[in-house]
């Protein structure tokens, strides 16, 4: 009987040539492509230059939400942090409304205001129910001190009614003004900071999907699919997807819904605007509305990895443009989306040594353009320590 041999149908992946330049003798591996993921790459290797350094990440492009968010630059509305107050020690809501606020400088530093797009128009929290904006509004006088304490910067909020007749909104019972809040183009901001790191010779790979990742004595071996791959050292930096590479507690997926309509004539829309405690917001780009949000409707359903749509939450999206938003103007939907937040209990995000070989950066909260930058930093410097 002829003997089988040895190596049929053995899938082979990498060959000497790729092993060699890509996964030899690499000091530290970062799992996630995001914004966190990217700066976490540059501080490592700015603290430490002569260091090999790769970044890895699942997806043709990320697949959390650093590519597929509103590219909102702000720190919190009224009511939202006056919600996070009654849920969790104050102590800790203006700790991370400041990680933002930080983070958000540091973005703009590093990248330039014109290389991510940035304008600051302002922002706008919209109430339909006129109790929820009496109750927002008694505090402002708090909430601006508060801001002013952490931040540095006075009198943030302000009551601007105004605005509903100047923007056409409809069914809108109050309106808050956040003088600070502004917005980036993302596409501008990523090709930017992917740019950066490429100048500092730092690989990025994609479609490399990791599934386990084992701290021993001498390093860290990361199991992939393409094989088994040794490092010194593991940031892992894949926010909302962390609970499937993980062990770690109080860090959920949360699916966000995105719609983008058409060029509108004559949009009088200008700036960020949140709604219903900031499980909708909207904004102006391109002559267009990017409107997202609608978690609300569905949390169960919402809590999840895949990235889908629903008609369920896209169908509300299109209502509120419809009856609220731009009541009197037509509008089509040209494109819709979704991408993956991490979120949990608190929103401060999670920086720490998973084992002694690798530190997570996780859980953004929903705020990793203002965030991502900083949390990165901080990583960096944990795995350097």
């Amino acid at each position: 009987m002829r003997k089988k041999a040895i190596f049929e149908n053995t899938v082979v992946n990498i060959s000497y040539w790729e092993h060699k330049h890509y996964f030899s003798g690499v000091d530290l591996i970062v799992i996630g492509s995001g914004i966190v993921g990217l700066n976490a790459a540059l501080y490592f290797k700015k603290n430490n230059p002569k260091a090999r350094v790769l970044v890895v990440e699942r997806g043709i492009l990320p697949s959390g939400a650093s590519t597929k968010n509103a590219g909102f630059a702000c720190f919190g509305s009224p009511s939202e942090l006056l919600g996070d107050i009654k849920k969790i020690s104050e102590k800790t809501v203006w700790e991370t409304v400041k990680m933002r606020w930080d983070g958000l400088k540091l973005l703009r530093k590093n990248l330039g205001d014109e290389n991510i797009g940035f304008k600051q128009y302002g922002g706008y929290e919209l109430f339909s129910s006129k109790a929820s904006f009496n109750q927002c509004n008694e505090k402002l006088r708090y909430l601006n001190k508060k801001i002013n304490e952490n931040l540095g910067k006075k009198n943030a909020f302000t009551a601007s009614n105004s605005a509903i007749k100047n923007f056409g909104f409809k069914k809108i019972n109050g309106v808050i003004y956040n003088q600070y809040e502004g917005q980036i183009d993302t596409s501008k901001m990523f090709s930017s900071l992917l740019q950066l790191v490429r100048k500092e010779k730092i690989e990025v790979l994609n479609n490399i999907e990791i599934s386990s990742i084992s701290d021993t004595k001498n390093g860290v071996e990361l199991e992939s699919n393409l094989g088994v791959f040794k490092t010194k050292k593991v940031i892992v930096a894949v926010n909302g997807f962390a609970k499937e590479l993980l062990k770690i507690k109080n860090v959920d997926p949360a699916r966000a819904q995105v719609l983008i309509t058409k060029p509108i004539k004559n949009l009088k829309l200008k700036g960020t605007f949140h709604y219903d405690e900031g499980f909708y917001y909207f904004r102006n780009i391109d002559d267009r509305i990017l409107f997202g949000g609608g978690r609300n409707l569905d949390i169960k359903g919402e809590t999840t990895t895949e990235i889908a749509i629903t008609s369920k939450i896209q169908n509300q999206l299109e209502n509120l443009l419809k009856t609220v938003i731009i009541p009197a103007q037509k509008f089509e939907i040209e494109r819709r989306w979704a991408g993956i937040m991490g979120v949990g209990s608190e929103k401060k995000p999670i920086i720490k040594h998973y084992s002694t070989n690798v530190v997570c950066a996780v859980r953004m909260g929903g705020m990793g353009i203002a965030i991502g930058s900083l949390v990165g930093k901080e990583a960096a410097k944990l795995i350097s320590d």
